[in-house]
């Protein structure tokens, strides 16, 4: 039960990061200088209400699955699943927060460009937890 969670919530993610890259960051700078820093405010707020819930979720699943690995499960892998959630959130923290900060004042192409390009970092990470997350459920 405990690695499908894990796999639901980082499945989501990485579905969700994907969408953020390829359209969602890259359209931000079409917003407009008029609305733009009520429209920042928004997209804060309502990214995290629904990043939040499965960003913890999966922080959690991945930390248990490597202190009490289900069989099947090597700790190895369950440790390079905390080290690439705790990538994320380093990247999430010093990358993407700094940069929405930024834009929370006005568009910013110096931010936008820098939350494009840092946010590949992220995108990358969840791809390759979603492997990992489904190599742990797939049977052997």
């Amino acid at each position: 039960m405990l690695p499908l969670l894990h796999a639901a919530a980082t499945w989501f993610m990485t579905g969700l990061i994907w969408f953020v890259q390829v359209v969602h960051y890259p359209l931000i700078r079409r917003v407009g200088s008029a609305g733009f820093v009520e429209y920042e405010a928004a997209h804060t707020r309502r990214t995290t209400l629904v990043v939040g819930p499965p960003m913890l979720v999966e922080a959690a699943c991945a930390l248990w699955i490597a202190v009490a690995p289900p069989t099947g499960i090597s700790p190895g892998a369950g440790w390079t699943g905390v080290l690439l959630v705790a990538l994320i959130w380093l990247s999430t923290a010093l990358v993407q927060v700094p940069q929405h900060t930024r834009l929370s004042a006005g568009f910013d192409a110096g931010a936008h460009r820098l939350l494009v390009g840092g946010n590949w970092f992220r995108t990358v990470l969840w791809t390759l937890r979603a492997v990992l997350a489904a190599w742990m459920v797939l049977p052997r």
